[in-house]
């Protein structure tokens, strides 16, 4: 298996932004493997927010890692890195071999079946470089992942698949929202990784 095999994927937004598409770049196997380990040996917590001043707890469960203690903060909870895993380095490499950027830290997420999603929101936190890579590994069930562009409302649609690679970059955080969709149809889980730039 080569995982470095160029992927001439075009960009999946039409203005505004870039997000390509990489597809499959995991082995059955392999994509199998990267999932039994992140959902057996990452330190995973329910996520939190709090909105309108009311503390809510969600089911969907989080982690956050990072090349040192970052801290991050979104819907006014924060959250500290914690040390590197030995597989997450090894997919670290791969994100960046595969998209040509480097990332400092790592968010992840457990989507226990489909009953579990994400609402339309940017990746723009100030502590995140601005229009810095963001590369998102997916594992686990296939899913719905749809893109809103701000103003215009128009709709983007991929399916992220299992063993799966799609990268954000350029101003799309800035012109373009983002979410999973909830669906009946899902009975597994989805475990999905972020690798992002932090400012130092």
């Amino acid at each position: 298996m080569n995982l470095f095999e160029q992927n001439t994927a075009a960009n999946l937004l039409p203005y505004d932004g870039e997000v390509i598409y990489y597809g499959k770049i995991f082995s059955a196997v392999d994509a199998k493997h990267y999932l039994d380990i992140l959902l057996s040996e990452i330190e995973w917590k329910n996520d939190e927010a709090f909105i309108f001043g009311k503390h809510f707890i969600t089911r969907r469960k989080v982690a956050w890692y990072g090349d040192r203690n970052f801290h991050y903060t979104y819907s006014k909870a924060t959250k500290h890195a914690l040390p590197w895993t030995r597989e997450l380095l090894e997919l670290k490499q791969i994100a960046e071999e595969k998209t040509g950027a480097n990332y400092n830290s790592c968010l992840l997420n457990l989507y226990h079946d489909g009953e579990e999603g994400m609402a339309y929101h940017s990746d723009d936190e100030k502590t995140l470089v601005r229009h810095a890579a963001i590369a998102s590994l997916s594992f686990g069930a296939d899913r719905r992942f749809l893109f809103r562009h701000k103003e215009t409302k128009e709709r983007v649609t991929q399916v992220l698949e299992h063993g799966s690679l799609l990268v954000m970059k350029g101003a799309t955080q800035d012109f373009w929202v983002h979410r999973l969709p909830k669906t009946k149809k899902v009975k597994s889980p989805r475990v999905n990784l972020t690798f992002r730039k932090m400012a130092q």
